[in-house]
């Protein structure tokens, strides 16, 4: 599973940062993030292609998806 880390980047960043990285990815992939903007813009971007988001930490300050594309 790869992993990209965007906290403390303001959107669109964290969402194009994601777009990237799935495209390169095997399937799954891992974020770590902070925000509330950033968390659900990049759970909707996820959801409108069609993959599988599940959160293994989720607090005020950071957290933590994990991505799965569709197969």
């Amino acid at each position: 599973m790869d992993t990209i880390d965007v906290r403390g980047l303001s959107c669109p960043i964290p969402v194009l940062k994601t777009q990237k990285a799935l495209a390169k990815s095997s399937g799954e992939l891992e974020v770590i993030g902070s925000g509330n903007v950033s968390k659900e813009n990049v759970t909707k971007f996820a959801l409108s292609q069609g993959c599988q988001v599940n959160f293994s930490t989720e607090n005020p300050d950071e957290w933590t998806m994990q991505i799965t594309k569709p197969k």
